[in-house]
């Protein structure tokens, strides 16, 4: 693969003269900003809110959740490689993340609309979800691929570990937000902290869920902006249309020389199946519960709440065990138990463990009170400890495996293949939930995307 002498320099130059402390903890805030989309709109708010009370049922909620999911990863996985490669050759890296971030503005402020029972409001709540979703896809995209311009090579992991905790702590504080003081039970009128919700938001039709799409916007508006005013960009060294040309010629190159890269190639795969399975855990890992237990939002949202606390302290310890185990090591330990959490959540329903009956959840019993209910949120934590630490232990392998000077076109394949099959998992979980009615036949299909991407991994190689 050719590289030039200016940007093999400024790769180097990058490398040697790190910046300061403030504009580490400015980037950090990136993942501050960007997580509430997925804490409070893919997982724990809007979803089951979606699939509960604006579709006509659960399981069809489920499914229409899933396709939407399936086609906006369809158009992450097209688009993530060749931006990528065009962002190497032009240098900089905020323009592309400010362009994405409007989207997931734009698309997150328009899912307000998604009113109960409004079939009709159904195609354009999830093109907004669509729009949103890719937005904030490939803004990441960017945002990671100026990791090894901000620190040593040996504290990548601490890096990437650290920001992936700020994003859960953020997660915990707009879900503690919209719970304690935005939405509300229908049937009581009063937010978890027992408050009248705020701004006069209506708790019959739901307001306090459908104001997370504006909320996750401005969220992202506010954090993002220390990032753009403090952390340097890699300077511009191309313009827009040589860029254009030089990528995809790279980009070309680069594909046909990955079947030689042999622990890049096993990689790449290995992560195009668990991180879709990963994604499709938590896309769906909500609406499974609302439908299971018949969870509301408070419920629902004091469950994620625990995810994201267990999260935070799993990605804080997973990048101080990245910069000691190896990442690798990471990697395979979270998948191991995600995918011994996932056999056990296949085996509690409502009213049995393990097939063994027991008294199912009163209709108006205490906040998780019944049995099954406890050992979900047990499971749930467990996964929330063990999925901060398989991400950000992916991009940091990522760093140690791809070429610097060409490392936003990796990061762009390293999306690729984390959204090329994204559409499979939401597709399978979909298409099984519609044909059998069941959302436990459809979350299934998860164990085989684990045990598969634990087995690609075994194939990858730390020290080349």
């Amino acid at each position: 693969m050719a590289v030039t002498a200016d940007s093999g320099s400024h790769i180097a130059d990058m490398q040697q003269n790190y910046p300061p402390r403030t504009a580490v903890i400015s980037w950090i805030f990136f993942d501050w900003a960007a997580q509430p989309f997925f804490t409070l709109i893919t997982t724990f708010v809007f979803a089951p809110y979606f699939a509960t009370h604006v579709a006509s049922d659960p399981a069809s909620g489920q499914a229409l959740w899933g396709f939407a999911t399936a086609a906006a990863g369809l158009m992450i996985a097209l688009m993530s490689p060749v931006l990528g490669a065009i962002a190497d050759r032009s240098g900089r890296r905020k323009p592309w993340i400010a362009a994405f971030g409007a989207l997931l503005v734009i698309g997150s402020g328009l899912m307000w609309f998604g009113k109960p029972g409004d079939t009709s409001v159904i195609p354009p709540l999830l093109l907004a979800y669509g729009i949103a979703t890719i937005g904030v896809e490939l803004a990441t995209v960017f945002n990671n691929a100026m990791m090894p311009s901000l620190v040593p090579p040996g504290m990548i992991g601490r890096l990437s570990g650290t920001g992936w905790a700020t994003g859960y702590a953020g997660g915990i504080l707009s879900l503690v937000l919209v719970l304690g003081f935005l939405a509300a039970s229908p049937d009581t009128g009063r937010t978890l902290f027992g408050f009248v919700p705020s701004f006069g938001l209506d708790p019959v039709t739901h307001q306090g869920e459908r104001i997370t799409g504006p909320l996750t916007g401005i969220w992202f508006t506010i954090f993002v902006l220390p990032m753009f005013l403090l952390t340097p960009d890699y300077p511009a060294r191309r313009r827009i249309g040589e860029a254009l040309h030089e990528g995809f010629t790279e980009l070309r190159q680069t594909l046909a020389e990955l079947p030689k890269r042999q622990s890049m190639a096993a990689f790449l795969l290995a992560n195009m199946i668990y991180t879709d399975a990963l994604v499709s855990l938590f896309t769906f890992g909500g609406i499974y519960a609302a439908g299971t237990f018949g969870w509301n939002t408070i419920q629902i949202g004091t469950f994620g709440i625990l995810l994201a606390i267990s999260g935070t302290f799993g990605a804080w310890l997973g990048g101080k065990l990245d910069d000691k185990l190896g990442p690798k090591r990471v990697i395979a330990g979270s998948m191991l138990i995600l995918l011994l959490s996932i056999v056990a959540i296949l085996l509690v329903d409502k009213d049995r463990i393990l097939f063994v009956p027991v008294a199912p959840p009163a209709p108006d019993g205490a906040l998780f009170a019944a049995a099954t209910e406890r050992i979900y949120l047990v499971l749930g934590c467990l996964i929330g400890a063990a999925g901060g630490p398989l991400q950000a232990a992916s991009r940091t392998l990522l760093i140690h495996l791809a070429p610097k000077d060409h490392i936003a076109q990796y990061f762009g394949l390293f999306a690729l293949t984390g959204k090329i099959t994204s559409f499979a998992g939401p597709l399978l979980i979909g298409t099984i939930t519609a044909i059998t009615a069941s959302q436990k036949a459809g979350m299934a299909v998860l164990v085989v995307f684990f045990v598969a991407g634990s087995a690609l991994l075994a194939r990858v190689r730390e020290d080349v």
